[in-house]
């Protein structure tokens, strides 16, 4: 056991080193804030948006290592190799799974009703640290790695310490991952099975027939259309704090001092600007459908639609799986 502990220790580390900071560049980019229209300054009046402009995603890495160094490009290790430790010792101790593969268990085989179930479980586990997750990518502050404690007083404000819960009631984020699961998991999934039917559906063997073979590429690449947007309002959602009024930013909101004394990426660099834009805390998506309406409005309609290719390649190698 020892042997299988080590052995996973050393191929989690090794994943993490490889796909961290590509997971920390897509988070910034669909979770960055770029509106195109002018903005109000203190005093009412129209100014241009001065933030950040980032149009790609290579662009996006060169960015993060310019900026913040390779510690920035590592942002989210901790919480990221916490929540994959956690779930593939449950899937190998609890579920019997091989240890040479710790990526999510999938969905049983009981049905719609039985998935469903299960997407709501998983995104109950998943959720917090996600958030903590997205929140430590995106956030300009660094972030020791062996003070948890500290660390979460930057991320989460005092009425989300004091009432954990509210990370649930995040508006929107629920629902938003609810609709992602359920059309990847029970949508794409069932007819993946009726498609594209393997030795596990049938009693005969791979039975995949060149036009259902066909159908199901063409539906998975046609999602794109419906999973990239639900992906880059979960990446803003996610990183969209809770307070107890909305009015108050995390410092002001409290009668407890909770200026936490933290330096800056743009402090310790010398860079003169943040890597990503971050929207307004007093000004916050009221849900999904607002997330959804507002993008489009101040960011344009191609914002939802960032690193389209990537939910695009995903959705093909379903097909392959």
């Amino acid at each position: 056991m020892f042997l299988v502990i080590l052995a996973l220790l050393g191929s989690l580390a090794l994943s993490l080193l490889i796909t961290v900071p590509l997971t920390g560049a897509l988070v910034r980019l669909r979770a960055n804030y770029n509106p195109r229209g002018l903005q109000l300054d203190d005093e009412g009046g129209a100014e241009p948006h001065t933030g950040p402009i980032v149009t790609g995603f290579i662009g996006m890495l060169a960015r993060v290592k310019r900026i913040e160094g390779w510690a920035g490009l590592y942002k989210g290790i901790m919480p990221t190799f916490i929540e994959t430790f956690l779930l593939t010792s449950f899937a190998i101790i609890a579920l019997s799974a091989d240890p040479r593969y710790h990526s999510r268990a999938a969905p049983p085989d009981t049905g719609i009703l039985g998935t469903l179930a299960y997407c709501v479980f998983s995104i109950i586990l998943s959720l917090p640290a996600t958030i903590i997750t997205y929140r430590s990518i995106t956030t300009p502050y660094r972030l020791p790695y062996l003070r948890p404690l500290y660390s979460l007083r930057i991320l989460l404000t005092p009425t989300e310490r004091r009432r954990p819960w509210l990370l649930y009631m995040t508006p929107g984020l629920f629902l938003t991952q609810f609709c992602h699961a359920v059309y990847a998991m029970v949508l794409l999934r069932s007819l993946r099975r009726w498609l594209i039917p393997t030795s596990e559906d049938t009693n005969t063997g791979f039975d995949i027939k060149p036009i259902k073979f066909s159908i199901y590429i063409v539906i998975a690449l046609a999602s794109t259309v419906i999973l990239c947007p639900l992906e880059v309002m979960a990446a803003k959602l996610a990183i969209q704090r809770n307070h107890a009024a909305a009015e108050y930013n995390s410092v002001e909101q409290e009668v407890e001092d909770d200026a936490v004394s933290a330096e800056e990426y743009v402090e310790y660099s010398g860079a003169e600007e943040d890597v990503i834009g971050l929207r307004h805390e007093k000004d916050p998506y009221l849900g999904m459908v607002d997330c959804a309406r507002r993008v489009a409005q101040e960011e344009g309609w191609q914002a939802l639609y960032r690193v389209w290719w990537l939910t695009m390649l995903v959705g093909l190698g379903t097909a392959f799986a």
